[in-house]
């Protein structure tokens, strides 16, 4: 009998049995399902599995956490099943059944815009930067702004536009390009069909509404003799730069069905990109702007409207959870077509209130299990992650969970919402979320907004430890109940120091360490796998953080298990789904069963050809078996070298 054959039995029949499976394959921690029928899933039962650490559902595909032996039960199920394993593109492409058009649309929509995540985030942060230097009048400078009373800063406020420029008014390039990226076409014609939509050559579009018909008959125009066509640019539009991403998509796919490869290098690109060219300044662009227009004003209208209260107030409640839909994806297109069309966006400051009142939600949580060490190591960063505009490990990892503190902290935001909407709070630019995103409101809204961020935390601080206490939205954590007991070993007196054993962990990479709360992958950020820290990676070398011996290494290369003297098993997973390389851009240094020293070599990555796939590189270093040991962080966040001590671990 194999080790996981008892379970893996089990859960083929907590599935639905083998006819519920539609496809099914496995990363380094989770057997991956897409099923016939979701609902034939007993959940419940699956989770009481010795051998199941979570579960969870995402993108269509049902997702049961197993941990680092994942391959050898993948191989027992499958077995037992008498299945056969796919791709996790083939699972991808299965999980789509499960998806109705509006998931289809907003799993693209959001695949489309994540990638350009971080230089709009980056680029919210230097935009609310240059609010603070040239919009706010400050008392100790006689009313002037920072910029108006030093040559110094006026050039750093004069410098700083530059990369908020290419970040927001060049948006249209990023998003092309990421339409090329998403569909496997050719980025770099992505990339030239954006710069076409925002070159110097055209009339800029924050210049069109100020400049006379006549000028632009005049001036701003290309005349071919029997038409013309306005050179108008798109800086900053969002609809009409994925119409043309689209279109230039759909014909490169068509050509290169029917062009001979002989010549494909040549026509592919000449019939695809002109022709979209041409079609994105004639038909896509004007057609993109109405529609975008038409939905900004719409949703201006409804928040400047005599019915704006309700508006916001349902907004700013109903906001966490379409971020568990991945509805919220959608919230950025629009958010940055009200910036392209009014300047600001009165939208964003509601989404920086939802994050607030979510961290609010948890830190009540915190206080309400104050010493139930194991939780807080999920809780705690889940406060900060959340504050600073990530909800996501606060929401999956601590509110929805018990219910009643996301139930509070939609009251909360949508409190807070209603608030901002009815005095018109506005921002300037999007990206900076929860308590930092003070820095992205207008000036004269900062009191307004503080006020706002005091009734973000306040009310579902409260309102949680009530619903708690009065046992309302609340099922499992009745004030008196012990339904979330307190990890068993610290009720235990206290451990003689003799039989004590610690160890310390060292960095294996080079690069910047932050909390786990900040991975991309929900199931390591929620700390479902275990405790650790995440790295990301400046160069591509992983080494050994301690001696040990390899216990697992995937053949992908991705993953690398170790366990060390004290039995400490340790997970270093390199990438976000980089599973999917099959191996590409990684050399292992070492194989399965190897005993290796602190400092050895275990790994060489490609960095940029990873990242030029679409992978990002972030690295978890998770300690999966946490309920042995007491794993304290000796760095919270910051640069770190190979050999840093970064973790201090404790047997209990």
């Amino acid at each position: 009998m194999g080790k996981f054959e008892k379970d893996a039995t089990k859960l083929l029949e907590y599935v639905g049995g083998r006819d519920n499976i539609s496809a099914i394959t496995h990363c380094a921690t989770r057997m991956r399902f897409v099923l016939v029928d979701p609902k034939k899933a007993d959940e419940a039962k699956i989770e009481d599995l010795d051998s199941v650490r979570g579960i969870f559902t995402n993108a269509g595909q049902f997702q049961v956490i197993i941990g680092n032996e994942v391959p050898t039960f993948y191989q027992e199920f499958v077995s037992i099943a008498k299945l056969e394993g796919g791709s996790k593109d083939d699972v991808k492409a299965a999980a789509k059944q499960n998806q109705n058009p509006l998931q289809r649309a907003v799993t693209l929509l959001a695949e489309i815009f994540t990638p350009l995540l971080p230089a709009i985030i980056v680029g919210g942060l230097i935009l609310g930067f240059r609010n603070i230097l040239e919009a706010v009048p400050m008392g100790f400078l006689g009313d002037k702004t920072i910029a108006e009373s030093s040559v110094f800063w006026n050039g750093v406020n004069s410098f700083l536009w530059l990369p908020g420029e290419a970040i927001f008014h060049f948006l249209p390039v990023g998003i092309t390009w990421s339409i090329t990226r998403k569909m496997k076409t050719t980025e770099i014609l992505g990339i030239v069909l954006g710069i076409t939509l925002v070159s110097p050559q055209l009339l800029n579009a924050y210049a069109v509404n100020s400049t006379s018909a006549a000028d632009i008959a005049q001036n701003w125009t290309w005349d071919f003799g029997f038409f013309t066509m306005e050179k108008i640019g798109y800086q900053a539009q969002v609809i009409p730069a994925m119409l043309a991403g689209f279109l230039l998509v759909y014909l490169e796919r068509f050509f290169r069905k029917r062009i001979p490869e002989a010549v494909s290098m040549i026509f592919v690109p000449l019939l695809s990109l002109l022709p979209t060219i041409l079609a994105a300044h004639l038909i896509l662009g004007p057609i993109g702007w109405k529609i975008g227009s038409a939905i900004s004003t719409v949703v201006n209208a409804g928040l400047t409207s005599s019915f704006s209260w309700l508006f916001g107030g349902v907004f700013g409640a109903l906001y966490a959870p379409l971020v568990i839909t991945g509805l919220h994806h959608t919230t950025l297109a629009i958010d940055n077509q009200l910036v392209a069309d009014f300047g600001s966006t009165n939208l964003w400051p509601m989404i920086c209130l939802s994050n607030i009142a979510q961290g609010a939600a948890v830190l009540a949580v915190v206080v309400a299990h104050r010493g139930n060490k194991k939780e807080e190591q999920v809780s705690v960063p889940s406060v900060i992650s959340a504050w600073l505009g990530v909800t996501e490990p606060a929401m999956f990892g601590i509110n929805l969970k018990y219910v009643y503190p996301f139930v509070a902290a939609m009251i909360g935001s949508g409190l807070a919402g209603m608030f901002v909407t009815v005095f018109g709070v506005r921002a300037i630019g999007i990206g900076v979320g929860g308590l930092p995103g003070i820095i992205a409101i207008k000036g004269n809204y900062y009191g307004i907004f503080a006020i706002a961020m005091l009734i973000a935390i306040a009310v579902p601080f409260f309102l949680t430890l009530f619903f708690r206490r009065a046992g309302i939205f609340n099922k499992i954590d009745r004030v008196g109940e012990a339904l979330d007991p307190i990890d068993p070993s610290l009720e235990t007196p206290v451990t003689p120091v003799s039989t004590v054993k610690e160890t310390t962990l060292f960095s294996p990479l080079n690069g910047q360490l932050f909390p786990l709360s900040h991975s991309v992958d929900p199931v390591f950020a929620q700390g479902a796998m275990g405790q650790g820290v995440v790295i990301e990676p400046s160069e591509g070398k992983l080494y050994a953080p301690l001696d040990g011996t390899i216990s697992l290494l995937f053949p992908s290369k991705h993953a690398i298990g170790l366990v060390d003297e004290m039995g400490i098993e340790l997970l270093m997973h390199v990438g976000l789904d980089t599973v999917q390389l099959n191996g590409e851009h990684f050399t292992a240094h070492v194989k399965q069963g190897d005993s290796v020293k602190k400092g050895q070599l275990l790994l060489t990555f490609d960095k940029a050809a990873i990242e030029k796939a679409g992978y990002q590189t972030q690295t978890p270093i998770i300690i999966t078996n946490p309920s042995n040991y007491q794993v304290d962080p000796l760095i919270q966040e910051g640069a770190v070298k190979v050999n840093d001590a970064i973790v201090h671990v404790t047997s209990l």
